[in-house]
């Protein structure tokens, strides 16, 4: 899974940028970021987020970041943020944290704590639950977002074509991986950069806004819904490439 790494202008080796997704997304949503991000000769990768549980999640980025040759800033959207803050705890190439209208939860928070804090979600709503048989647990269920109401929630600023097929595509998470609760905060210990969503009717913005303060993060806002990744891409990577400059 080695990245090769150009040389950093500065000296040694430029970080490689690895984008964690969030639930009813995948790695696609991160297209145009990587572009944008790989024009400017950043090394990135893209990692399926496996959206079964906080803990079985981070471990396999987690597991990511030990294969990546070098150092690393590590991004995660949604409940990527959860992710990311768990999986960075004792990675040590992890040299900024960057969280796209993200979760940071805090040792014994879950993201569903945190979706509740203030008020101003709609996502409860517009979700749809599937169990999982198969699973051996009769009470697991997937959790999706019911597709006639995915552009409004998720994507609102997002071409209404572009959704549709964003919503067809949705991977979904489990109700257990929302509900579970953190067991580090690598925030507390490596530079932080918060992206917070204005429109965002998954995670209100004073939610972000509150975990942002929280943790120190250096923040910008940007106009745009839960879906920024896509709408707002040159937003996201000039956010990112200033947490590569900044810890290099």
């Amino acid at each position: 899974m080695s990245t090769p790494i150009p040389a950093d202008p500065a000296g040694g080796p430029r970080p490689t940028v690895v984008l964690v997704h969030g639930a009813f997304a995948d790695s696609s949503s991160w297209n145009a970021v990587v572009t944008r991000l790989r024009d400017s000769g950043h090394p990135v990768v893209a990692v399926a987020n496996p959206l079964r549980g906080l803990g079985h999640d981070a471990a396999y980025v987690k597991d990511v970041l030990a294969g990546v040759g070098g150092p690393v800033v590590l991004v995660g959207h949604s409940y990527g943020g959860a992710v990311i803050s768990t999986a960075a705890d004792g990675a040590d190439n992890v040299r900024a944290l960057v969280y796209v209208a993200a979760f940071l939860p805090d040792k014994g928070e879950s993201a569903a704590d945190l979706a509740g804090r203030f008020p101003g979600s709609t996502l409860g709503e517009s979700l749809r639950e599937v169990p999982l048989p198969l699973s051996g647990d009769s009470g697991t269920v997937d959790l999706y977002i019911e597709q006639d109401r995915f552009h409004q929630q998720f994507a609102a600023d997002v071409p209404p074509e572009r959704a549709v097929v964003m919503a067809a595509t949705q991977r979904p998470i489990t109700a257990a991986a929302l509900g579970e609760k953190a067991v580090t905060a690598a925030w507390r210990t490596v530079p932080s950069w918060v992206l917070v969503s204005s429109e965002d009717r998954n995670i209100p913005a004073r939610t972000q806004a509150f975990m942002a303060e929280r943790a120190g993060a250096r923040t910008v806002t940007v106009e745009a819904s839960h879906a920024v990744s896509v709408s707002r891409p040159e937003a996201v990577a000039r956010l990112i490439e200033e947490a590569v400059r900044e810890t290099a």
